[in-house]
């Protein structure tokens, strides 16, 4: 019987995308172990799933080399037959090419790669392209030697204990705002969220969802909005009890980040706001209830980078500031 270890030790938006490889593995080899390898403050997300054997957690933050250590001799005691490395860097290389797996799979552009028995070429398709290739897609080339070419839906399982968590705060239609992200260029301002609250219907509530890290923002956009029923959730809810929110709210608007990915986890509605990135690069939303929305016209500095800058480039930031707020506002035009 096989036993798989998948290896994502990059950020929360990265693991979630990589649960549509547990989901496929599950249904191929319903039998086999599945273990996941993922960073510290992460495991979160992955708790109690239904389908992983155990989790195996890399504390990057303290004694970074120690813990690497003892994880390469944990995975080899374990045995795996297939390691699966969805992580493009070197470290993660390492472990794959250490497990001791008779099957080790990963992209080309890891700088490990040549140890791999399967070296699959990592593609991010061209900004403006009809038809990108989706993280989803990506991550499915790596498993397709012994599964096959259809890529499968991400997926988060929170807990009936997650969902008690949250059951006082659906006692009124509400929507979604996760204002904040890592990088200043992928993240809408403070200022358009505000309009946006502004215009939202009184009728529903607003929740403001992050880490303990994004009260700030919260706390500016409830201080600067008219809207009388806006409160902040950030550092308050788990990863999981933020995604089971998610998915009753009437809209969930996002950046390009994590939260956009918890709402395909649970086929929750999204509205995903892209500044200085563009869809193309492979972070969509993957279900029929999402939209993007992104500056209509076709900026010369657009996309400024894969992941994001701490200050536009150019000075301007036209690509988050000229979004205009009819665009977040589709669906309330068939509310009541």
């Amino acid at each position: 019987m096989p036993r798989f270890l998948i290896i994502q030790t990059a950020f929360i938006g990265d693991v979630v995308l990589a649960t549509g490889v547990v989901e496929k593995l599950h249904l191929f080899y319903p039998d086999a172990k599945i273990d996941f390898l993922l960073r510290k403050g992460n495991e979160g997300l992955l708790k109690n799933h239904p389908f992983i054997n155990s989790l195996l957690i890399w504390n990057k933050a303290k004694n970074k080399n120690l813990n690497l250590l003892k994880l390469i001799f944990k995975i080899r005691r374990n045995k795996y037959s297939h390691v699966i490395n969805l992580h493009r860097f070197g470290t993660s290389g390492l472990l794959a090419c250490l497990s001791g797996a008779g099957i080790k799979v990963g992209f080309d552009k890891n700088p490990l790669s040549f140890c791999f028995t399967h070296r699959i070429k990592h593609t991010i398709s061209e900004p403006y392209t009809d038809r990108p290739i989706h993280e989803t897609e990506r991550n499915n080339t790596l498993i397709q030697p012994f599964t096959d070419a259809k890529p499968f839906l991400p997926k988060l399982y929170p807990t009936d204990e997650d969902k008690n968590r949250i059951k006082s705060l659906q006692s009124m239609k509400y929507v979604c705002i996760a204002p904040s992200s890592v990088w200043f260029t992928k993240q809408f301002p403070f200022q358009k969220w505000v309009e946006l609250a502004d215009n939202l219907p009184q009728e529903y509530k607003i929740y403001l969802l992050g880490g303990p890290g994004d009260e700030q923002i919260a706390q500016v956009i409830i201080q600067n909005t008219r809207h009388g029923n806006t409160s902040s959730l950030c550092g308050s809810l788990t990863l999981l009890q933020s995604a089971a929110l998610m998915e009753g709210a009437a809209m969930n608007y996002v950046n390009d980040s994590a939260p956009l990915h918890f709402a395909s986890a649970v086929n929750a509605p999204v509205t995903a706001v892209y500044c200085s990135t563009v869809p193309a690069f492979g972070f969509g939303p993957l279900n029929s209830n999402g939209r993007i929305v992104e500056i209509e016209e076709r900026l010369y500095c657009r996309p400024c980078g894969l992941h994001g800058h701490k200050a536009c480039p150019e000075g301007h930031f036209r690509c988050a500031l000229d979004i205009k707020k009819e665009q977040l506002l589709w669906w309330t035009t068939n509310q009541t």
